[in-house]
């Protein structure tokens, strides 16, 4: 089989065996992959990564120990915990200290033809969602998860920084749930497909507002975004972080901590939420694939994805 691998900046297509099946793990054949930013980084040296990187996929089950698997759509969680330790325990499996990721950290990623993950993992797609809709579960379900950490009151103001493929989720989620999202992005392409889903929008061409909003989300993916995003942060307010960008990010956190800004890291989330707003058509994600490459053309997809103004770049079997 082929399998897309990243070392020292460079994509390559490389042929392996099929991986081996260990016990309470799916086999899964590769229906459609999404290059997302965090594959972006880790082909910058993000996590010192190298191997097979994605984590965002559609797959069909080939082998399971569970025969009501086996041949069904499927998407995944990506992250692999141990299920022993006191944070599995309390159900926070995603912060696992022994946990691997899929295609991040420890775990071949799913951008090969076969793939393994465990079968707690997965969740069965329902034939309602088609497969180029599902493939935007996982980064879907790191929007909801805002959600999870932070109670925003519908109806709240929300400013939402960032309209790339994940600010442009943030924004419809929130939406979803009933917030007064306002994003700010700089490409009008882009913030067409918010404005679609009747969020109120703003392209950025100079300043910021300054201290307007209780709740903001940062998502812009530069180390700039998190200072502009502090500075429009009411005292006692909220800023939920959702950007990994390669390197050490600078903040001045004067302003942090004289203002008493509440700052919240956020990841990934539960896949349930995102399924059922996948499910009801409430997200628009067919205007955010900007084009598709069958597997073996991985290198010329990463580097279209890495361009300015590129959002969604689907994989697909060769």
């Amino acid at each position: 089989m082929i399998a897309v691998h990243l070392e020292n900046g460079r994509v390559e297509i490389r042929k392996r065996p099929r991986p081996r099946r260990p016990p309470g793990f799916a086999l899964i054949r590769l229906l459609c992959g999404g290059i997302c930013n965090t594959d972006l980084e880790l082909q910058r040296g993000y996590y010192g990564f190298r191997g097979t990187p994605g984590h965002e996929f559609v797959g069909e089950v080939a082998q399971s120990d569970d025969p009501r698997l086996i041949g069904k759509r499927v998407v995944g969680e990506i992250n692999l915990n141990c299920g022993r330790c006191s944070w599995c325990a309390r159900g926070l499996g995603r912060h696992c200290p022994h946990r691997k990721v899929l295609g991040i950290v420890r775990h071949p990623g799913a951008f090969e033809e076969f793939f393994t993950l465990p079968e707690r993992n997965l969740h069965v797609l329902p034939d309602s969602i088609p497969t180029e809709r599902a493939v935007f579960t996982e980064p879907l379900a790191a929007a909801c998860e805002i959600l999870d950490q932070a109670r925003i009151p519908q109806g709240a103001p929300v400013a939402v920084l960032g309209d790339g493929k994940l600010g442009l989720l943030i924004a419809q989620a929130l939406h979803a749930h009933g917030a007064g999202v306002h994003l700010f992005g700089r490409h009008p392409e882009k913030l067409a497909i918010a404005e679609a889903a009747g969020i109120r929008t703003e392209r950025v061409r100079r300043r910021l507002p300054a201290a307007d909003y209780d709740w903001a989300v940062e998502a812009t993916g530069s180390a700039e975004g998190l200072r502009q995003a502090v500075s429009m942060v009411r005292p006692r307010g909220t800023l939920i972080m959702k950007s990994t960008v390669h390197g050490t990010v600078g903040i001045d956190t004067a302003p942090v901590v004289v203002n008493e800004i509440t700052l919240v890291g956020s990841r990934c989330g539960r896949f349930e939420p995102a399924l059922r707003l996948l499910r009801g058509g409430k997200i628009r994600v067919a205007e955010m694939i900007s084009e598709r490459f069958p597997l073996d053309q991985a290198p010329r997809a990463f580097e279209l994805a890495a361009r300015k103004g590129i959002l969604k770049v689907l994989l697909l079997p060769s």
